[in-house]
């Protein structure tokens, strides 16, 4: 029997499933590890010159093929604009951090803490860590206070850039900017970009709209966590990163092109379901499925399986689908 030369363990410190496909990993690495090198030395270039930032075109490409693990922390607070907001204020965190804390929330926060990632071997260390970071951002943001999947998303930042003050910027940035009313009580926008998908899966793939539907499994019921998460503990984790990368630079349009990508990649296996516990269990192992495994080939998909997805046709189906459930609402009361 072969050994693979791939730990349990990931880069990241998360333990692989029992039944972890080595062989098809290995297949996928060999030739992604040597991209990675090359994108490394010119990442390096880059992000000396000056005009990175003005650069559009050039930063959309580069961040598209990926930004380098090493590299991540300083390119995501770059290209988010986290870094802008921290120099504005750069003591902020470690006021907000002197506050009387609201024992609801901190009892909240401390009951999630072991919940959050239990599978990584180095998560333990980084628990206290973990804590500041999100009560700070509840006391910082009230209208969110502290939301179930905050946690996941400043756990796997604080995975990435071992730092409490980055990790709070960039989440701030998250929540407030790249997916507002993602995270409050009523989700507003969650549930309407939650609508959109359902939309946009029905013009792209009727078959696989209709057969969901069908077998009786809602759209909120499959997206809630992709969209709440930003789809941490959902796809495997390198895959995550990558799409954080361009999320960061290019907004939560990347969120429906991730989730569209998926379906339509993986129409046949969806179709050849024939009850709904059998489609729930095929969305729950995501992070076990070769297409999601292989996260620079799923990378450029996301830029060609949905075709072109305009703003201007995103915010129309915001608009109307907001529209609607508010109309409902008023008729409801």
């Amino acid at each position: 029997m072969a050994v693979s030369k791939f730990s349990d363990v990931d880069e990241y410190g998360f333990k692989r499933e029992p039944d972890f496909d080595y062989q098809s990993y290995e297949n996928i690495m060999s030739s992604y590890l040597s991209v990675l090198t090359t994108r490394s030395m010119r990442w390096q270039k880059f992000l000396k010159s000056a005009d990175m930032l003005k650069n559009r075109s050039k930063l959309k490409r580069f961040v598209r093929k990926g930004v380098p693990g090493s590299l991540r922390e300083e390119v995501w607070m770059k290209t988010s604009g986290a870094q802008e907001l921290l120099q504005q204020q750069p003591n902020l965190y470690q006021t907000l951090l002197t506050y009387e804390f609201d024992q609801e929330i901190s009892d909240q926060i401390k009951l999630d803490l072991p919940r959050t990632f239990p599978d990584n071997i180095h998560f333990e260390q980084y628990q206290l860590s973990l804590y500041n970071v999100l009560i700070a951002f509840a006391h910082h943001n009230r209208t969110v206070g502290y939301c179930q999947g905050l946690n996941y998303i400043a756990g796997l930042l604080l995975l990435v850039t071992k730092n409490e003050v980055s990790s709070f910027w960039l989440l701030k940035v998250v929540v407030e900017n790249i997916v507002p009313l993602y995270h409050t009580k009523t989700m507003d926008n969650l549930i309407t970009d939650i609508e959109v998908l359902s939309e946009l899966i029905r013009l792209r793939a009727p078959d696989v709209h209709r057969h969901i539907f069908d077998l009786g499994l809602p759209w909120p019921v499959i997206a809630t966590k992709w969209f709440i998460c930003l789809y941490a503990e959902v796809v495997p984790t390198e895959t995550v990163l990558r799409i954080w990368d361009c999320l960061f630079l290019e907004g939560n349009k990347i969120l429906l092109r991730v989730g569209l990508t998926i379906v339509v990649r993986l129409r046949q296996d969806l179709l050849a379901t024939d009850d709904i516990s059998t489609l729930i269990g095929l969305f729950r192992s995501l992070e076990k499925s070769h297409v999601l495994m292989d996260c620079h080939e799923f990378m450029k998909s996301i830029f060609k399986v949905p075709g072109n997805l305009r703003r201007s046709q995103l915010d129309a189906l915001r608009q109307r689908f907001y529209s609607e459930r508010m109309a409902s609402k008023a008729k409801g009361s």
